[in-house]
């Protein structure tokens, strides 16, 4: 039977350059993918267009592309990738400006359709989310883009294209796509559908199949992580394939790693729902046949749904911060009383603030942040109000990094000579988000003694909500540039 190569170039907007270069210039590839979007990061970088209606695409792109170049072109290699994320026409635009400085001739085509922020805007009264039911009407909403499928690759491949850039594609249609030009597929093959979208979703993370997300120090131990090789699949038109790596690279992939990798981001394995079809898990065989080599054997997919997730970014709020570091034999005690003079300090400036409790109730550390007035002392929550008025300051967060940030309880037989105090909390305003850093910063000079390496900062946090689109609205386009 016909196969293609097809190799993960990247698994996510910030992975590393390097292995998707090795892979363009030794594994004899017919197609290679970068995976480079989540639904934040789309929502980022529509806030980014905003302010330059000539950006939006992801910021590495250029650092990505550059190396690759010459070796695609060298090779015969075709690129797709969702790179573009907010602007696709953008970001093709600018990869055919590099190609052009390196002498190098492509066909490229962006892909758009994805962005269906106007439709969502006109329609968000009768729009209710997925994940809290309430109407989109709620939310001061900054972008909405639908998981779109695969037919635009598909049609700006039939064109000649030999890179492809999209937005919000759904992550395994990057590589359902190639298969579908290649193997003629129909549009309701639904099991080869199933098994291609399988395959794509082992590839989509690149170096978590390989053993980079696998990876635990004491009990599955994989050599070599600073020089992970990323993963290539030999699919046959059949939709079966097999996953393998480039020798001499780091990593591992074997039967486990596979494994882990398939389960990854899958609610219902029943019913795995793309934009192309609804692959079953279920049905799913992986067979290890050699070194670093894994087979999928068997597959199969349902009809596709009838409508398409779209993730609706929205400004959520301003995230203020605070860091001070303290040492020496009483660094945790220095610490916990910087915390709580932060916290007083929110009195004294009549700040209404919620903030949350953290402690350490194993070696008696208890942070004593304020008496609370809606609450008795278990449900560690200390408010500070005033007239019963909205707080201005929620979710305010006292950690100490080291002794209780991620879990309480978690010092056990000494006490730390060193600790970093955060300060950490949410608010409507970048004014009153600055205060949480600003106070932590007087912590200098204001006491307790010995506090050092300040960092503070103040950012809008973009938040992310879905809701289901109707699917027959949706039209893609090819533009080549």
């Amino acid at each position: 039977m016909k196969t293609i190569r097809i190799g993960s170039g990247a698994g996510f907007s910030g992975d590393r350059i390097e292995p998707a270069v090795l892979l363009a210039e030794k594994a004899d590839l017919n197609y290679l993918v970068l995976e480079c979007l989540a639904e934040r990061t789309i929502a980022l970088a529509q806030k980014r267009k905003l302010a330059n209606p000539d950006l939006g695409y992801d910021p590495l792109l250029e650092k990505r592309i550059r190396p690759l170049l010459p070796h695609i072109k060298k090779n015969k290699v075709r690129l797709i990738s969702n790179i573009g994320a907010a602007n696709p026409l953008a970001a093709a635009n600018k990869i055919k400006e590099i190609s052009i400085e390196l002498g190098l001739d492509f066909k490229i085509a962006a892909v758009l359709g994805d962005d269906v922020l106007e439709f969502v805007e006109l329609n968000k009264c009768s729009l209710q989310t997925i994940e809290t039911g309430k109407s989109l009407a709620e939310y001061d909403i900054l972008s909405a883009n639908a998981y779109i499928g695969a037919e635009g690759i598909v049609e700006a491949l039939h064109q000649g294209a030999d890179i492809i850039i999209t937005g919000r594609v759904a992550d395994p249609s990057l590589f359902l796509a190639p298969m579908l030009f290649e193997f003629n597929w129909e549009s309701t093959d639904w099991v080869k559908l199933g098994r291609g979208t399988i395959v794509g979703h082992l590839l989509e993370c690149a170096g978590q199949l390989t053993g980079g997300y696998f990876a635990d120090l004491r009990h599955k131990k994989i050599e070599d992580l600073a020089n992970l090789g990323f993963p290539f699949a030999d699919v046959s038109e059949d939709g079966l394939a097999t996953f393998s790596k480039l020798p001499n690279t780091g990593g591992l992939l074997n039967l486990q790693t596979a494994k882990e990798q398939l389960l990854y981001e899958v609610v219902n394995p029943h019913a795995y729902l793309t934009p192309d079809v609804s692959a079953d898990f279920m049905l799913v065989q992986l067979k290890e046949i050699g070194l670093n080599q894994v087979q999928l054997c068997s597959g199969g997919g349902k009809e596709k749904p009838k409508t398409l997730k779209v993730s609706v970014g929205y400004r959520a709020f301003f995230q203020g911060e605070g860091e001070i570091s303290y040492g020496g034999s009483d660094a945790v005690e220095r610490a916990k009383l910087a915390g709580e003079i932060v916290l007083e300090r929110c009195k004294v400036l009549g700040i209404r603030y919620k903030a949350i409790s953290i402690e350490n109730k194993s070696e008696g550390l208890e942070l004593q942040i304020a008496p609370s007035e809606t609450g008795s002392k278990k449900d560690q929550i200390a408010t500070h109000e005033t007239g019963g008025k909205k707080d201005q300051i929620w979710d305010l967060r006292i950690e100490l990094i080291g002794v209780n940030s991620l879990f309480q309880g978690s010092l056990q037989n000494s006490k730390p000579t060193e600790v970093r105090l955060r300060v950490v909390g949410k608010a409507k305003t970048a004014e009153l988000a600055n205060l949480i850093g600003e106070e932590v910063e007087a912590l200098y000079t204001n006491g307790p003694a010995g506090g050092g390496g300040v960092r503070k900062n103040t950012i809008e946090q973009i938040g992310i909500v879905s809701v289901l689109f109707p699917r027959e609205l949706i039209e893609q386009t090819v533009i080549f540039v």
